[in-house]
């Protein structure tokens, strides 16, 4: 990480950054990638080698085996892996944050005995089902129907966009179990096991961020256990609020990660690439667009080191995080849109990396809650 100024980590959190990325060029080499990412599939070696490493439990209380790990500790993890590929670092997120999280803070002992150290030790991935055809952002108007049936529950219904679906063991599915509740009530999290009768999970086909794809997921009569509720019934929107600052948090630091990736790869390829006999990082407008590069990564970076010391501290960073979420993931794919006109026709080519990057970069102001849904939050904050 070239660029990257490390003052200010402590020696576990530059420990973290060398496991890490000697770890992944190790299990994940970049022809690996390419390989992988035209093929689409998920890339189980690395991921089962990090969970070998004990870094599915980085952040994971001490009580179920994880390391209870600080905010701090986990943005250096988590921008590593966006360094490194995002497709990693989002293999991560969707299992350990997105999904697992749940588990950690609504779970009932019974379950996260059972399935946190599980989720640690790698045996068990899981996905975040929540977004649907007709409610993207707008998730308290979902439509997928939960009903009490004796020791049950019996789950209808259709998501959508559901990031790692069909590599999921279970499911943490957000369903109405009021249907006759006000929109943002009437809501429940349910583990649900990805293989039980009358579930169906369909690949969807992405522009970017091919080896964690997304999916479709039907729902016909699939029978949950009651004790796979993740909090109490129709609590869902304080177990979901109470996940965001996490979310953004590790969302910010991938596209942080990424920028800098972004950065070195393009300023490499500026020192290496004549044109009029002198490399074309010796022009002036070169160099322009590679210090906005750096001024982009730099900002993204700052953004999310400054929500980890938030959160560290106690503090609700509600305005923060979104902030943090919406600079970083714009950023990221400003960089990667100014890095491809730096290589030109070598960075519209797939003969080389900046497409890869071009193409995985532009998820992030949508996914995670759409950037419009940031905005919406930030100006509530400020009382608009």
């Amino acid at each position: 990480m070239e660029n990257i100024n490390l003052s200010g980590l402590s020696e576990d959190q530059r420990a973290i950054r060398d496991n890490v990325l000697e770890l992944l060029d190790r299990t994940l080499p970049w022809p690996k990638i390419r390989e992988l990412d035209e093929q689409g599939e998920f890339p189980h070696h690395a991921y089962d080698a990090l969970a070998e490493a004990g870094f599915m439990g980085l952040f994971y209380p001490e009580e179920y085996g994880g390391m209870g790990a600080s905010h701090r500790d986990l943005t250096a993890f988590v921008e590593t892996l966006g360094y490194y590929y995002t497709g990693i670092a989002q293999a991560y997120m969707t299992t350990v944050i997105y999904a697992g999280m749940h588990i950690v803070k609504s779970g009932s002992e019974a379950v996260k005995q059972e399935f946190v150290p599980k989720i640690i030790s790698g045996e068990v991935k899981l996905a975040l089902a929540m977004s649907e055809p007709g409610t993207g952002s707008d998730v308290a108007g979902l439509k997928t129907s939960a009903v009490r049936d004796g020791d049950d529950y019996v789950l209808n219904g259709q998501k959508i966009w559901i990031t790692c679906a069909h590599v999921a063991d279970y499911l943490v599915v957000i369903a109405k179990t009021d249907p006759e509740a006000q929109r943002h009530r009437g809501l429940s999290v349910f583990l649900v096991d990805s293989h039980a009768p009358g579930v169906t999970i369909r690949p969807l086909k992405m522009l970017g961020r091919k080896t964690t794809h997304a999916n479709e997921i039907f729902f016909d009569n699939v029978r949950v256990p009651a004790g796979h509720l993740l909090g109490t019934e129709n609590g869902a929107w304080k177990s979901l609020m109470g996940c965001l600052n996490v979310e953004r948090l590790c969302l910010s630091a991938i596209s942080s990660g990424h920028c800098f990736k972004i950065t070195d790869y393009a300023a490499d390829y500026a020192k290496q690439r004549i044109q009029f006999d002198q490399p074309i990082s010796s022009f002036q407008a070169i160099q322009h667009k590679l210090a906005d590069m750096a001024i982009l990564a730099e900002t993204s970076r700052q953004a999310t080191w400054r929500v980890a010391e938030l959160l560290d501290g106690g503090f609700d960073a509600v305005r923060e995080t979104s902030i943090a979420k919406v600079v970083s993931s714009e950023n990221n794919f400003r960089c990667a849109d100014i890095g491809l006109q730096v290589m030109g026709g070598a960075g519209y080519s797939t003969e080389y990396d900046m497409a890869m990057f071009f193409r995985d970069s532009r998820v992030g102001p949508i996914g995670g809650g759409s950037n419009e849904i940031q905005r919406n939050i930030i100006a509530k904050l400020m009382g608009l």
